[in-house]
């Protein structure tokens, strides 16, 4: 079965494929590290439905824009959306994450509603988009439950483009991300800007978010984003070492969850999500019964 695989890989969307959840997984790794660490995991699911906005407006511009502007055009005669989602799935996450972050910090609102207010208008929004666009539209469905085959060569140029600023952003405010993620109020006696950072991180996870899209889709991005780093902050304390363990995780479970979708004839994406939430189980059931174990030992 394994041979199977490697012979798949001669074909050009098996390779995309795994590239792509190679680049998604670095950007998991560390991005992930901070959601699981911070606590935001539920702040992270309404930046990534909003972002569902983002697809529509893409298609919109992709089927009833570009026609008006360009009559005739290449662009909007094409079936295929390209990567329009992509770009308005960006715009769309990021200022989602402005608003989310803003909001949070700065009124008394509870979060838990802002954010359920924003995930709600966010896919609705996408939906009127959607709704207004003309032409083809079967692979909408891609976006929101994943296609990691169906990844095109623009689709992988945008996700390394991502994957370099948010590595750069990271590495560039490691310490002050560092700070905000385990004691906000030492951060702020130490003159850290803990709003602007904080919202800085948020905007960090708009980006992963949208390069997972393809990868497992929106549905499932909440899993693959800290699944991985949950396993890690399990064995290691360190951040760094949380975050490389979190990479390598995740493109453990993209090349084990690939190959088995490509043997039994799964979908991707579920494969991927069920391979790290088997890890992940037993990443939390394996110390326990080890323990179980060697206390037994012990009183025999």
């Amino acid at each position: 079965m394994i041979d199977a695989f490697v012979e798949a890989l001669r074909f050009s969307f098996m390779r995309n494929a795994l590239a792509a959840g190679v680049l998604v997984s670095i950007a998991c790794g560390i991005v992930g590290t901070f959601v699981v660490i911070k606590r935001i995991v539920f702040i992270s699911g309404g930046i990534a439905h909003a972002a569902y906005g983002g697809i529509g407006l893409g298609y919109y511009v992709k089927y009833s824009l570009l026609p008006l502007l360009f009559t005739g055009s290449t662009a909007a005669q094409d079936h295929r959306p390209g990567s329009w989602p992509l770009v308005g799935a960006v715009l769309f996450s990021l200022l989602a994450a402005v608003i989310m972050g803003l909001i949070q910090r700065r009124t008394r609102q509870r979060a838990d509603t802002v954010i359920g207010v924003l995930w709600a208008i966010g896919m609705a929004v996408g939906i009127v988009f959607v709704d207004l666009s003309q032409g083809y539209k079967v692979d909408l469905m891609s976006y929101l439950f994943g296609s990691i085959l169906a990844v095109e060569r623009v689709e992988l140029v945008i996700i390394l483009v991502l994957d370099v600023v948010i590595v750069a952003l990271t590495a560039l405010f490691y310490k002050e991300l560092l700070a905000i993620s385990f004691d906000e109020t030492f951060a702020t006696v130490e003159n850290v800007p803990v709003d602007a950072i904080y919202i800085g991180l948020l905007c960090l996870i708009a980006l992963t978010v949208v390069m997972m899209m393809r990868v497992v889709g929106l549905i499932m991005v909440i899993a693959m984003l800290t699944m991985p780093a949950a396993i890690a902050v399990r064995f290691v304390r360190d951040m760094k070492q949380m975050m490389v363990g979190a990479i390598f995780l995740g493109m453990l479970f993209t090349v084990v969850g690939l190959w088995l979708s490509y043997v039994w004839n799964l979908t991707s994406g579920a494969s991927i999500i069920l391979v790290s939430g088997t890890a992940y189980l037993i990443s939390l059931i394996g110390p326990l019964l080890w323990r179980r174990r060697r206390a037994h030992e012990s009183l025999t």
